[in-house]
């Protein structure tokens, strides 16, 4: 029978709990192994803290908004200016009312982000939508991507804490509303993935691949 107070060691010996623990090489040994787990435990956390962006919220909103912008650049690059005017159903949108309205959302949005607002040539402004939705695609996608540009500009204005700022925002009709500048940034990015969505769409009716179903470039390497 085990007496209390006892363990059996290798050879099937008693041995007592005290003399193992008050062994000077055992408890050598485990001090050691706790070290070490304490830098392994240590060293992730310290790395995952030196790798956090400033502005983890801001950041990712800027890299999904910056990816979408490049898509819709892309797609309008690679769609021929002689079906500009095309549109799946007479309901719908042209091709070049979308490029001319996405210009003008960016610019509603982007001027929400601080205090840097776009000055814009009046022929823009004051153009009827429907008349800018006829211009040349030279044209139209030249003013697209310099409201891109104002937007990365505007971007970076912000940081987390200027997202819970509120901001007036001043409507197509002339009423103004105050929300949180989140508001105005999330916005911003769910409009454009609403027409991305839209123009893939139109793409696809007209045989050609909307960038984000374009093959990946492969590895350098890869087989």
């Amino acid at each position: 029978m085990r007496k209390t107070g006892e363990v059996r060691s290798g050879d099937g010996s008693a041995a007592s709990v005290n003399s193992i623990l008050t062994n000077s090489s055992f408890v050598e040994a485990q001090m050691r192994f706790s070290r070490t787990a304490l830098v392994f435990i240590a060293v992730p956390f310290a790395l995952g803290a030196q790798q956090s962006p400033a502005n983890p919220i801001t950041t990712v909103l800027k890299q999904r908004t910056m990816a979408y912008q490049q898509r819709l650049a892309q797609a309008f690059d690679s769609i021929p200016g002689g079906i500009l005017g095309y549109k799946p159903t007479p309901a719908q949108l042209t091709i070049g009312y979308i490029a001319q309205h996405l210009a003008d959302d960016n610019y509603f949005y982007c001027n929400q982000f601080g205090s840097m607002k776009a000055q814009r040539a009046a022929e823009e402004t004051t153009t009827p939508d429907s008349v800018k939705a006829k211009w040349p695609k030279d044209k139209l996608v030249s003013q697209l991507k310099q409201s891109f540009k104002f937007c990365e500009d505007a971007y970076a204005q912000l940081d987390d804490a200027k997202l819970a700022d509120q901001t007036t925002m001043t409507l197509g009709n002339g009423q103004t509303r105050t929300v949180t500048r989140a508001g105005a940034v999330i916005g911003h990015l769910t409009d454009m993935v609403d027409h991305y969505s839209q123009l893939a769409n139109y793409m696809r009716l007209n045989n050609i691949l909307p960038p984000t179903a374009l093959p990946r470039p492969r590895p350098a390497g890869a087989d």
